[in-house]
């Protein structure tokens, strides 16, 4: 006669397959996790701050600024829109499912700043720094939230998912493919009534520039692992820097 034990009630034996099944679709721990959103709220706050600063903002918020002038929608259905858009592309190229994270970050970041916005957070910031002071402080947080979402091996930036396709396929270098998708998306979305200015031109020569030096100063000071780097292949980690 078998005796029954606790595994062998169906109700358990269903309940671990879901456990196992949730964990291989969400393979991450919760220090990943509180690293991720942690970087998605940070950068969200240097976006509104190159937003208020009135200097130009990141290329992404150029184009997704400029549809918000002619569509009735937010920065954050925007956001969305492109992330769609670019992720459309990278399944056509590579004839395969794409990633849904670097979808769901460019989503969240975007939507946070629909947050600000609506919190007019700016009525505080504003009277306390100048637009240099906004446009300083913008690219810091830009660059740190940034070293967090790459440390947690979650999400990677919805445009350098592209621009590592067009690495492998067309053999660019990283630094000119990124370049190519960050001026198409700032020149269209200029072309939409964007806003483009010394920011925008800031953002792209100083914020890639700072993330390494800020991931270091999180493994080395704050103990942090890098998750995002520890999984990566060399060519995807030249990427993701």
């Amino acid at each position: 006669m078998k005796i029954m034990t606790v595994s062998d009630e169906p109700g358990e034996t269903m309940m671990g397959k879901f456990v196992v099944l949730l964990r291989k679709l969400m393979p991450w721990r919760k220090n990943q996790f509180a690293m991720y959103f942690g970087g998605c709220f940070i950068f969200s706050f240097g976006a509104k701050f190159f937003i208020d600063s009135k200097l130009g903002v990141d290329p992404l918020d150029v184009l997704c600024i400029g549809m918000t002038k002619h569509l009735p929608i937010t920065i954050g259905i925007a956001s969305g829109i492109v992330a769609i858009t670019f992720l459309s592309i990278w399944t056509l190229w590579n004839k395969k499912f794409p990633p849904l994270t670097p979808f769901f970050t460019t989503f969240l970041v975007g939507n946070l700043i629909d947050l600000w916005n609506l919190a007019r957070i700016q009525d505080f910031t504003s009277p306390i720094l100048s637009p240099v002071g906004l446009l300083v402080f913008a690219l810091l947080l830009c660059a740190y939230g940034s070293s967090y979402i790459i440390m947690s091996g979650i999400g990677i930036r919805i445009m350098d998912l592209v621009a590592i396709t067009i690495v492998n396929k067309w053999r660019w270098q990283f630094i000119a493919a990124k370049m190519f998708l960050e001026i198409a998306m700032f020149s269209i979305g200029w072309t939409l009534g964007g806003p483009i200015g010394i920011g925008t031109v800031c953002f792209l020569a100083f914020v890639g520039t700072l993330i390494q030096p800020f991931m270091f100063m999180n493994n080395k000071f704050l103990r942090m692992p890098n998750h995002g780097l520890s999984k990566a292949t060399t060519k995807e980690v030249a990427a993701a820097l």
